[in-house]
């Protein structure tokens, strides 16, 4: 049966900024690799979304099985390159976001890396935070709030108190928190119940999406 951590309780909401339609401007990063439309994440992500521009939010969907994602591979690349081609409008979305939804599975108890190497990309110097000649570095995505939804093979509470959640607390604290990103939530489901259990995901997550956080 599919569980959610009831220890991952959620922090106050964010102050929130309008967008164009007068709803937030949310960005929902789908992190699972394997294109198929029958991965629960796909589907958790869809949902969102659908929820959020039903409620009048802006959303952007960014699928990075349909993306091409290089890797960077030296400290040169990350502080002095720039966003490949492939990335620059998914890049533009994430800077302009209110609200940022990371939807993945995990893997080897923490996410794929093509979504760590796709935040490599976004959360560079010059873009998410940028350094300074003293002190630290100036954190450039202050004002977005995060939720990160994570599906996995165990117990939520396992996941957590046994495992200590060190892959998902590692993006939180190490990415988005260093560049700002506050407050961010949580959402931890462990898979299995078979269908009505997915769809009770999915209606979670698109009552997620209306609510906008």
């Amino acid at each position: 049966m599919a569980s959610r951590d009831p220890t991952d309780t959620d922090p106050p909401p964010a102050p929130t900024r309008s967008s164009s339609s007068g709803g937030r401007r949310i960005v929902v990063i789908d992190g699972h690799p394997d294109p198929d439309p029958a991965r629960l994440c796909h589907a958790l992500a869809d949902a969102y979304a659908k929820g959020a521009r039903t409620a009048g939010h802006g959303v952007t969907v960014v699928r990075l099985a349909d993306l091409e994602v290089p890797f960077l591979r030296t400290q040169a690349a990350f502080e002095h390159g720039s966003v490949p081609d492939s990335l620059k409008p998914a890049a533009d979305a994430v800077v302009a976001a209110d609200h940022l939804v990371l939807v993945f599975p995990l893997w080897l108890g923490t996410a794929p890396a093509l979504l760590k190497a796709f935040l490599e990309q976004v959360a560079r110097p010059g873009i998410a935070f940028a350094y300074q000649d003293k002190g630290m570095p100036v954190k450039r995505f202050k004002g977005k709030s995060a939720r990160l939804v994570v599906t996995m093979g165990m117990p939520p509470l396992i996941f957590r108190w046994w495992f200590g959640a060190h892959g998902v607390r590692g993006i939180e604290r190490n990415i988005l928190a260093f560049v700002g990103v506050a407050p961010i939530r949580r959402t931890l489901f462990g898979v299995g119940g078979g269908r009505p259990a997915a769809e009770a995901l999915v209606a979670r997550l698109r009552a997620l999406g209306a609510e906008g956080r």
